[in-house]
């Protein structure tokens, strides 16, 4: 970003900005989508009942957990990739 002038950098901001929050909706809605086919059945309710309610808090914490243990890895090969003195994704 160092030879990019002041416009340049805030576009490039904005155009980052924008490309997490659709990866971030896209992992929302596989969540969303993956643990309600795998936990909901029963649509004689409009509510869920306990064993599905469970069932998807224990899905969505399972993803969470594997999502955060995701990124500490990634920080970690990064940061082991800048002591090395080697550039991310080269």
């Amino acid at each position: 970003m160092d030879g990019l002038n002041a416009s340049e950098q805030r576009e490039l901001q904005t155009r980052l900005e924008k490309k997490q929050m659709k990866e971030f909706m896209t992992m929302y809605s596989n969540l969303v989508q993956t643990c309600f086919d795998n936990c909901v059945n029963d649509f004689t309710t409009k509510s869920l009942n306990s064993k599905e309610g469970g069932c998807v808090m224990r899905c969505v914490d399972k993803h969470m957990k594997g999502a955060e243990r995701l990124g500490q890895r990634f920080q970690e090969q990064n940061a082991a990739m800048m002591q090395s003195g080697q550039m991310p994704g080269r």
